[in-house]
């Protein structure tokens, strides 16, 4: 599954000789993620906790979209904004890395805790040239992507799916079902209690 949505595309990594070392992306997508490196160091890094609304403000005016309600920490690593939509309500831990070279969207309600890792792009090892491809991540509305647990290129995570602590997604995980693990395998469903359903 490649990502034509994403703002920036990959070079052809034959024609740029990216195996050996050359770039992954133009010039002008590199200059646009340094600008935009340098902005959040110097508008949104430093800030204290409570500032959720002033970091949302920063990761709109670089392309982000973002709903009401949304809690970016300071120290989470956002590749590129443009690539980022967030729905309502959604928690960006503390140390989350969201390496989206390819597009991440996260639905209402989600949580991504602290040092997750999102990773939106792989390389095709097939290929010679080791071509970098893109690959989306999708998590569904109340999902849970619980502390330094990885999540990788082109996964879906259905509606209430929660991913354990530490644990590694390579697949999709089904709506309103708890991962663990390396690889990450189904545990049981995830039931709420009845007073909150």
């Amino acid at each position: 599954m490649s990502d034509k949505g994403s703002i920036s595309q990959p070079l052809d990594a034959k024609g740029a000789d990216s195996a050996s070392g050359g770039p992954s992306f133009s010039l002008a997508d590199r200059i646009a993620r340094v600008v935009w490196q340098v902005a959040w160091l110097v508008l949104a890094r430093w800030t204290p906790p409570p500032f959720h609304g002033w970091r949302a403000m920063v990761l709109r005016m670089f392309g982000a979209k973002l709903g009401d309600g949304c809690r970016v920490h300071a120290s989470v690593r956002i590749w590129l904004p443009a690539n980022l939509e967030l729905g309502d309500n959604v928690l960006i831990g503390p140390g989350a890395i969201l390496y989206n070279q390819g597009r991440i969207a996260i639905d209402s309600d989600a949580v991504v805790s602290q040092r997750a890792h999102l990773c939106a792009s792989t390389h095709d090892v097939s290929d010679s040239n080791f071509q970098l491809v893109l690959r989306p991540i999708k998590l569904g509305p109340k999902s849970w992507v619980a502390a330094e647990a990885f999540v990788g290129p082109g996964v879906t995570m259905g509606e209430g799916a929660v991913l354990a602590a530490r644990g590694a997604l390579f697949d999709d995980a089904e709506s309103w079902s708890i991962y663990r693990g390396n690889p990450a395998a189904k545990l049981k469903p995830r039931v709420l209690r009845a007073d909150e359903a």
